[in-house]
């Protein structure tokens, strides 16, 4: 008896996913809670020394607001408002503070400073005040510089510098905290999945459990039993009414053999030496038909054979660049990772390279998403033969570029051939089109040319040229210099299954594919010019949004 390969299981398809979505939810929930919790407690921090700088804006204003007429008064001014600023100390959290006078000239001058114990003095900011009038946090201070104010009139400045440490902590709990919530949720899911994975799964097995020895002692009198279930009560009620179809049915078989029985006696008596020749007769009949049958079920196996060899051909054709440029996109970010892992090791990894990362990291897998799919959306079209239309969104395209970059993932196939391929584009022309179904249809042609117009050609030459139209059309001529296409098929180039190496790779599918992406996905049309012997010249028009 034949056994399919298991897979799946239904118990494993809801432990997976249970727990993709209360992860993945409880994920999202936290990144969103833990989100607006940092900003708030910064902003809390913020405003507290913002507080701070406009208190002592305020108790440095009456001194600030005197002009001193000689040395004595100033160092009289001075000593008051290092005093004030000496009683920072009853606050832990402030590191260095500054006042700064413009009572005397233009230019603010520092007049005192703090600066905690066990803390190093800060430089003057007297040449870069304009950065911290908005609280500034660097990931360990705070720093922010108020005016000292008073009818109109600004007197001076107040520049405080306060520990981050409050901050740093509360954002390690609460990450510590969600962390340990995640898998908490995420064990608790597990188990309940698990708990009802086995109780979806045991009718299920039940009923495998009948039908399999059925199978194996015909008996066709089991029955299956029922469950909690009531969807699974339908089914098994089908499969018993089944059954029991099929017990009648053998009972019924039963009685008619034995009825043919009786008869084939009577005939026996009737007949007498003529059943003898009648046997070999039927004998000889069997043996053929049974030959005739083994033949007939050699060539539909041969047919699917040969098949299956097409339809893996025009896969593997259509489906490798894809792939390929998903492999080309992971490879990448795999790179990535590991320069970011040294300068994490080595400590010197830097927030400019973490976003550099993110941006390239997502940059990439959106081109593995998107080639992924591309792939898929492939595969379907063999299976319907037909192509469905790409679901790529349009974005910004620089033609050549992109042209260029198609080449580039045909170079694995490119650099085993002489033959020369020759862009004309302007460097310049930006559009606004879908890249996707464009990189496609011109890996169709490319490949079509190496594999049908070259063969046997060892210099050949394609052009691509692209330009815009009048209209805001983006035409993109193709042009081998190869054999052509032949007569005979030159009118159903672009049907399905049409080709010239039927049985040797080809399935037929890539102009079709051609065809479909540029009238559907894109919108526009195409034709063909061509002669034996004298190459083939596509020409693809399309409308598109011209980037301003």
């Amino acid at each position: 008896m034949l056994q399919s390969p298991s897979r799946l299981s239904i118990r494993n398809i809801l432990l997976w996913l249970v727990l993709s979505i209360s992860g993945g939810a409880l994920l999202i929930s936290s990144v969103v809670s833990n989100y607006t919790q940092h900003s708030r407690m910064k902003d809390q921090l913020e405003g507290e020394v913002r507080a701070i700088a406009d208190m002592i804006a305020a108790a440095s204003l009456p001194t600030l607001s005197v002009i001193p007429l000689d040395f004595e008064q100033k160092a009289a001014q001075t000593d008051t408002l290092n005093q004030l600023l000496n009683s920072l100390k009853n606050y832990n959290d402030v590191l260095n503070a500054h006042i700064y006078s413009i009572n005397e000239t233009p230019t603010p001058e520092m007049v005192a400073l703090y600066t905690k114990s066990s803390t190093t003095a800060v430089e003057s900011k007297i040449n870069d005040m304009a950065r911290y009038y908005t609280a500034r946090f660097d990931g360990d201070v705070f720093e922010i510089i108020r005016p000292i104010n008073a009818e109109n009139q600004t007197y001076g400045y107040v520049y405080v510098r306060t520990t981050a440490e409050a901050y740093n902590a509360f954002v390690n709990y609460s990450v510590t905290v969600q962390i340990a919530t995640l898998l908490l949720i995420v064990i608790v899911a597990f188990l309940v999945a698990y708990r009802f994975g086995h109780v979806l799964s045991s009718p299920v097995q039940d009923m495998v459990l009948v039908l399999q020895g059925v199978a194996r002692s015909r008996d066709y009198a089991s029955r299956a039993k029922h469950c909690d279930v009531r969807e699974y009560n339908i089914l098994i009620d089908a499969i018993n009414v089944l059954l029991a179809r099929m017990q009648e049915y053998v009972v019924k078989q039963q009685q008619s053999e034995q009825q043919h029985q009786e008869l084939n006696s009577r005939l026996e008596e009737e007949v007498g030496q003529r059943t003898v020749a009648l046997k070999e007769a039927n004998t000889e009949l069997i043996q053929t038909l049974e030959k005739l049958h083994q033949f007939q079920r050699q060539i539909v196996e041969n047919e699917k054979m040969a098949s299956l060899g097409d339809m893996v051909a025009g896969v593997a054709h259509e489906v490798n660049t894809p792939i390929g440029l998903g492999i080309t996109a992971s490879t990448m970010m795999l790179d990535r990772l590991v320069v970011l892992e040294q300068q994490f090791s080595d400590k010197t990894l830097k927030a400019s390279s973490m976003k550099r990362f993110i941006e390239e990291g997502r940059e990439n897998l959106n081109i593995i998403y998107r080639n992924l799919n591309r792939a898929a959306d492939l595969i379907s079209s063999f299976k319907q033969v037909a192509v469905d239309q790409s679901s790529e969104e349009a974005r910004d395209i620089n033609v050549k570029q992109l042209i260029e970059e198609t080449l580039m993932s045909l170079r694995p196939r490119l650099k085993k051939v002489t033959h020369t391929i020759h862009i004309e584009c302007n460097e310049s022309l930006n559009v606004v089109s879908k890249a996707g179904p464009i990189n496609q249809i011109l890996i169709n042609l490319i490949m079509n040319s190496l594999i049908h117009a070259f063969e046997g050609v060892e210099n050949g030459q394609i052009d691509i040229i692209a330009a815009l139209t009048d209209d805001k059309k983006l035409k993109i001529i193709y042009r081998d210099n190869g054999s052509g296409i032949p007569t005979s098929i030159k009118k159903r180039i672009f049907d399905p299954f049409v080709t010239t190496k039927r049985g040797q790779g080809g399935s037929g599918l890539g102009m079709h594919l051609v065809f479909n992406l540029v009238t559907q996905a894109l919108d526009g049309n195409i034709k063909l010019e061509s002669e034996p012997d004298k190459g083939v010249e596509f020409t693809l028009s399309f409308p598109v949004s011209v980037k301003k």
